[in-house]
């Protein structure tokens, strides 16, 4: 059994990590670790994530008095809590999975660098069906990106911390990687005033409202007809599960700076 730890058990994704690691025949929850002073902090993690049983596994407050009780860390918290969860990973030399947004690209830097010294892996979405689909936008891109206009759209809650969502960013990496580009360069978020397009630039919309789930949607617009490529989840199990994947995945890893495609093999 890989021995688990998850940062941010009461948050969306990490009730559901938490209930889909209980279940399974190859993770074993060791600890749950929220922010400090939370009204849960020393409860049993069973019952902070709504699983309505005693699992025998605490929540704590900090990382550093557990980490060595495991293999792997399942981290879906915030930006803040991530850094840490980052240096402390890298001096106990423990595997990280991490699915938090919002860095910066120094930040983001330094998960590539962890990657020399842990098993690292970075995404921005664990969905098994959102990474197929950033796959099928290489493969537009490669085949009609220079020729087409590319837009992307993505719907997120009211709650969504960061905007565009780091999913949209990651298909956004993919894209200008693939036009030959850096993001930052041909990037333009949102649109207003006068004056036509510019060619080779990757538009970018988010909306935020209610509880709408997430929603990607990118469009390659040619003249006379347009090709749309999209994603829409109605829960987030099924990110929860491929987060827990990647960690039996990277726990049989050497150090190295992983993504979900090493783990799907595509």
């Amino acid at each position: 059994m890989i021995k688990t730890i998850i940062i941010g058990p009461r948050g969306k994704m990490g009730r559901l990590i938490t209930q889909i690691t209980a279940a399974s025949e190859e993770l074993e929850l060791v600890a749950g670790v929220g922010p400090k002073n939370r009204d849960y902090i020393g409860q049993d993690l069973g019952q902070v994530t709504l699983l309505g049983r005693d699992i025998g596994v605490p929540v704590v407050d900090d990382l550093a008095n557990v980490i060595e009780r495991c293999d792997v860390i399942i981290d879906f918290s915030t930006k803040e809590m991530g850094m840490d969860v980052l240096r402390l990973a890298q001096e106990h030399n423990k595997a990280l999975v991490c699915g938090t947004t919002g860095f910066s690209s120094e930040e983001m830097e330094q998960f590539r660098e962890a990657g020399k010294k842990i098993p690292m892996l970075y995404a921005a979405n664990t969905s098994k069906l959102v990474n197929v689909m950033n796959k099928l936008l290489q493969l537009a891109t490669a085949a009609i990106g220079e020729e087409t206009d590319i837009e992307i759209i993505e719907m997120h809650d009211r709650w969504k911390k960061d905007a565009p969502s780091g999913t949209s960013k990651e298909m956004g990496e993919l894209i200008a990687h693939e036009l030959g580009a850096e993001l930052s360069d041909i990037a333009v978020y949102g649109r207003e005033g006068t004056g036509e397009r510019k060619q080779g630039t990757i538009g970018y919309h988010s909306v935020r409202m209610g509880d709408t789930p997430s929603s990607h949607t990118v469009f390659f617009g040619g003249s006379g007809e347009r090709l749309e490529i999209s994603h829409h989840s109605t829960d987030w199990r099924g990110f929860a599960k491929g987060a827990c994947d990647c960690a039996v995945f990277l726990a049989e890893q050497p150090p190295g700076y992983y993504s979900v495609s090493d783990v799907l093999k595509i």
